[in-house]
């Protein structure tokens, strides 16, 4: 007999929908698993902003691979629909509050009695401009989601996980803005850098309990956020000219862009046993746009003509 409990979020009618069943779920879940999904089998997941981009992506992605998996978002149609597909539950989650976030680990706890990955996804643009005229008004609401959101994902479930026994996996969603100078505004590089150090950090604590804290740190990826930068100066671009352009000019790899599903990727190996040794490590994926001042194939172009000849 199922027991079936209110989400955390009564304000939120959409949100009302789904229930905590306290018997595993089959039907929809297990159709979209597929027979080849083994690698986080019967694993609890949280992400939040899961609703849309990189965060739907890993959700799918993770249902795929066997994981049970709760969409935390405040893009309730989006979320729940997504949740809906993928046999998962969703929870109307700002994770600016730490109460949404505490509520999401919970529904985990509650729903399947476990919490195993944590990936604290959620982030918003910020302020572009001077350092001397930045808006400290406007830097604050970013903090708010890009680092406290994930400091509040990081406190809650490394205490279900503690407390579970079971060890676990923590990923953190930050940037190749973290990385080098000039890719973003100075409050959005402050949140992603302070990001990583965090990630360092928490590591350095709970791998004592088995649970393994890590960073994804993405570039060029056509998210929203990537999409909505761009527009403000080519006008209305798809996701596949910005990839196009990714692939042409910021990325070494000529002519291959990122993708939500690349970093999706990243998560699940971050999040599945063959990462069972990885911890406080920055997984970055920039077709090592970060590693090189600028783009030298043509010395090598060169040095393969002269041996040609």
């Amino acid at each position: 007999m199922n027991c079936r409990l209110p989400l955390y979020s009564p304000a939120h009618p959409i949100a009302l929908r789904h229930s905590i069943e306290m018997e595993p779920d089959t039907g929809m879940h297990d159709d979209f698993q597929g027979l080849s999904a083994k690698r986080l089998i019967g694993k609890v997941a949280v992400i939040t902003g899961g609703a849309r981009g990189i965060g739907a992506a890993t959700a799918k992605l993770f249902a795929q691979n066997g994981a049970y998996v709760i969409i935390a978002d405040i893009i309730d149609e989006l979320g729940a629909t997504l949740a809906d597909l993928i046999g998962g539950r969703y929870i109307h989650c700002n994770v600016a509050e730490e109460a949404d976030v505490e509520s999401a680990v919970q529904l985990a706890l509650t729903w399947k009695g476990r919490l195993d990955i944590m990936f604290n996804n959620a982030g918003i643009g910020g302020p572009g401009g001077s350092i001397t005229n930045l808006d400290m008004d406007q830097v604050k609401p970013l903090l708010s989601v890009n680092l406290y959101g994930v400091l509040h994902g990081m406190k809650h479930a490394a205490q279900a996980m503690i407390e579970g026994k079971k060890g676990g996996s923590i990923i953190c969603t930050s940037s190749s803005a973290a990385l080098m100078g000039g890719l973003a505004g100075h409050s959005y590089t402050l949140s992603k850098e302070a990001i990583i150090g965090l990630m360092r950090s928490a590591a350095c604590e709970l791998g004592v309990h088995g649970i393994r804290v890590n960073c994804i740190s993405p570039h060029g990826v056509p998210s929203e956020m990537l999409l909505s930068a761009f527009r403000m100066f080519l006008g209305d671009v798809r996701p596949e000219e910005v990839s196009k352009i990714v692939g042409e000019r910021g990325s070494l790899l000529r002519g291959r862009g990122a993708s939500t599903e690349d970093v999706a990727q990243a998560a699940l190996f971050l999040a599945s046993a063959d990462a069972g040794f990885v911890t406080a490590h920055n997984l970055v994926l920039d077709g090592g746009y970060t590693s090189a001042i600028s783009d030298m194939s043509f010395i090598y172009k060169r040095e393969e003509n002269e041996i040609k000849k």
